[in-house]
């Protein structure tokens, strides 16, 4: 007789690394038949390229915006410069506007995260210190923002970013 040994529940999306976590966003996607788009600040296009990084990823992954300047989130995603004068760039209304543009802007994607934030080791304030990221997803409609904050050095709080980012855009795909 056959050794019986109990089965290991499948890892949290909080155990699996960036590329299991591109694998299970691919997977949600293809399974709505959607597409998604990126809207990318402090990480400049990080999130984009461990999305394509999967092979075939043009079957769900329509587009990134890389606007790393206030200039660029209004030019290519219809930020209003207004809303960023008055709350700064990294902020919730910039992020939800950032998540929103990705959608308006990249048809067909019915999915998007927007990311913006201070990634460091300058540019913190202190109510915006070094580390604080405002994320926006985008989910058929519906717009979620978050502010999180990220210790260790710049490249550190731009991987925790990609992470969160796409963990949490997994999460909100069911």
């Amino acid at each position: 007789m056959e050794p019986s040994f109990p089965s290991m529940p499948p890892p949290s999306l909080a155990e699996l690394d960036t590329p299991a976590l591109v694998e299970a966003l691919a997977a949600r996607l293809l399974a709505k038949g959607w597409a998604m788009a990126t809207a990318e600040s402090c990480t400049g296009g990080l999130i984009g390229a461990a999305c394509t990084e999967l092979a075939g990823s043009s079957a769900w992954f329509e587009r990134g915006f890389i606007t790393y300047s206030n200039a660029a989130k209004t030019e290519l995603l219809g930020v209003d410069a207004a809303l960023i004068e008055a709350n700064g760039a990294v902020s919730e209304p910039v992020a939800r506007a950032m998540a929103q543009g990705a959608i308006a802007h990249g048809a067909p994607a019915r999915a998007a995260v927007a990311v913006t934030g201070i990634a460091g080791p300058t540019g913190g304030t202190p109510d915006k210190p070094v580390g604080t990221v405002w994320f926006g997803w985008s989910v058929d409609g519906q717009v979620r923002t978050e502010r999180r904050r990220f210790g260790g050095d710049r490249a550190a709080v731009r991987a925790a970013t990609v992470r969160h980012a796409l963990q949490t855009l997994v999460q909100l795909l069911g």
